[in-house]
């Protein structure tokens, strides 16, 4: 018992020692800055305790990051993949929307160029038929068209109005196998007929004999004669010339000029109708709504 008495006195010497040494020590380092280097010391010395005490938690959130579920994973590569898809519809719609502000920029220039009273149209739907070539456009007799029309792009001449409907019209493209059109060399002004040969890309001049003044690279142009097209419309380049002794006229193939499988907008002509004068005096389609004999002359 006397040792348990001894030892707890003892004990309680050491606390109030260590308390008297506490309370001197805070009084002198609030009166004095002499515990002040010592207190650095001390604070630099705890900082890899501090540090290892915070390992265990940095490593939980390492293996909670590591420990996603595979289904969150993959919902998020799905909402990426999707919001991907979705971009790139908006930047062929918005490269789809460039392209054609660009196309209309080019057309009106050209309507601007053209003499005559124009009205663009647009392009509501092509003939599937693999022997004709034509376009349907939204104009129609509520608008003043009129059978035999020239139809242009930004390019040159397109065809002619074939067939009228109230709010629509039919056009035969200048490649239909049965259009032919009166045209002359811009060079030096030789006439001929440019024929379609139901290829998208191609006409055939017929009827110049082998000493016929044409070359490859030649423009032609819509000559006026017969009263239907315009005067010195552009219509194909010619890129191809044979000649044959045994045949009576040269082999000549051309290139048309207009877009004719690209373009979405057109222009209709009325041709002799100044771009200033009244509306009014519009030419008469219930007068002009018979198909020209051959409608295909192109004349």
């Amino acid at each position: 018992m006397a040792t348990r008495a001894g030892r707890s006195e003892t004990l309680f010497l050491r606390l109030l020692l260590l308390a008297g040494l506490s309370v001197t020590i805070m009084v002198a380092d609030h009166r004095t800055d002499y515990l002040q280097s010592l207190r650095s010391i001390l604070a630099a010395a705890i900082v890899p305790v501090q540090w290892v005490a915070a390992v265990p938690s940095r490593v939980v959130d390492s293996v909670n990051s590591w420990l996603e579920s595979e289904e969150d994973v993959r919902a998020r590569l799905d909402r990426l993949r999707n919001e991907h898809v979705q971009l790139k519809a908006q930047l062929q719609r918005l490269q789809a929307m460039e392209s054609e502000n660009a196309s209309l920029r080019r057309l009106l220039a050209a309507a601007e160029q053209v003499p005559d009273k124009v009205l663009m149209a647009e392009l509501v739907e092509v003939s599937l038929d693999p022997y004709t070539h034509k376009i349907l456009v939204n104009r129609g007799f509520r608008d003043g068209i009129y059978v035999g029309q020239p139809v242009l792009d930004q390019e040159g001449v397109m065809g002619q109005v074939t067939e009228i409907m109230p709010f629509s019209s039919a056009v035969t493209l200048i490649t239909d196998p049965s259009h032919g059109l009166p045209v002359q060399v811009r060079r030096n002004g030789l006439r001929a007929i440019a024929l379609g040969t139901g290829q998208s890309d191609e006409l055939k001049i017929s009827y110049l004999t082998p000493n016929a003044d044409i070359q490859v690279g030649d423009i032609l142009v819509t000559s006026g004669l017969g009263g239907r097209f315009p005067r010195g419309y552009p219509v194909a380049e010619v890129k191809e010339l044979i000649s044959d002794a045994s045949e009576a006229f040269l082999r000549i193939a051309a290139d048309p000029v207009a877009r004719l499988d690209r373009t979405n907008q057109v222009l209709l002509v009325w041709h002799g109708l100044a771009k200033q004068a009244d509306p009014a005096q519009q030419p008469d389609p219930a007068a002009q709504t018979e198909p020209p004999e051959p409608a295909a002359a192109g004349q």
